[in-house]
């Protein structure tokens, strides 16, 4: 593949974590190094695990394909390849794809003379899932009580835990993962409608500038955040959405087991009440 006029300039030798100049490499318009090798390698293992895993199991239907974890009275130990080993392998493959993968990214951006912006952020994407599937299980003192891989058996997790709960919605940091959820489409809706707005004219008309985004924005809600603060606001939102919500499935069962409509019994008995 021929190169881009611009990928002369930055298809640059150094950068790398690991490996030198042995891995320093691209396949195409791809940058491969030594985490691109073992990104790649534990991505197709943990792929063909789940395949096999699928020839075992009693279904060949995509929906139903299920690889669940090992059963509660394995606790953290390995567990025979066909009663949850399988699934802790996969587990293990898919944990260092994508740490390879955040860690191609540094040496990206190492390359570029960037910030770490991107493999910080996507690191917030490892520690959900770490959450879910290491850190929680460990402190519940069972591999069995993470989610196993599946699209139904998933989903099904899901609502089975929410209901264990009484009612997930009325935990705190569920509340917070959501309300920033729904903040970021927001803020992103606003932002990407701007820019089409400002560089997309109706015909005969000029592209519009920076000012007139600002101006836009400071008419309309008095203030405008600007160019940079938009993108560190979105940033902030995006991670505070996945960070919260990392939390509210580590503290429901290690540190609250009831309910989650108990836990405002505290705000019930403020004296304000009486």
């Amino acid at each position: 593949m021929a190169l881009l006029s611009f990928e002369r300039k930055y298809r640059v030798r150094g950068g790398t974590l690991v490996g030198g100049d042995l891995f320093d490499f691209w396949i195409g318009p791809f940058y491969i190094g030594f985490f691109g090798v073992t990104s790649a390698f534990c991505a197709i293992v943990g792929t063909l695990l789940i395949i096999y895993g699928a020839a075992i199991g009693p279904t060949w239907n995509v929906w139903r394909i299920n690889i669940a974890p090992p059963d509660l009275k394995y606790g953290l130990a390995f567990a025979p390849l066909k009663e949850g080993g399988l699934w802790q392998l996969i587990t293990i493959f898919a944990f260092g794809a994508f740490v390879s993968w955040a860690l191609r990214q540094v040496e990206i951006c190492r390359k570029l003379g960037m910030g770490y912006h991107v493999p910080f952020a996507f690191s917030f994407a490892i520690f959900a899932y770490f959450s879910l599937e290491v850190i929680r299980p460990v402190l519940l003192g069972a591999w069995g009580n993470a989610f196993p891989y599946g699209i139904m058996s998933h989903l099904d997790w899901v609502s089975n835990t929410g209901y264990q709960y009484l009612h997930f919605h009325y935990n705190p940091a569920h509340m917070l993962a959501v309300t920033f959820f729904f903040t970021t489409t927001f803020a992103l809706a606003l932002h990407g409608s701007l820019i089409l707005s400002a560089v997309n004219p109706g015909k005969g008309e000029t592209v519009k500038s920076t000012e007139h985004e600002n101006t836009m924005f400071r008419d309309l809600m008095g203030y405008s955040i600007g160019t940079l603060g938009i993108h560190r606001l979105g940033l902030f939102l995006a991670l505070s959405a996945g960070f919260w919500s990392a939390i509210c499935i580590i503290i429901s069962g290690p540190f609250w087991a009831r309910g989650w409509p108990e836990w405002w019994g505290w705000w019930l008995n403020l004296p304000i009440w009486n």
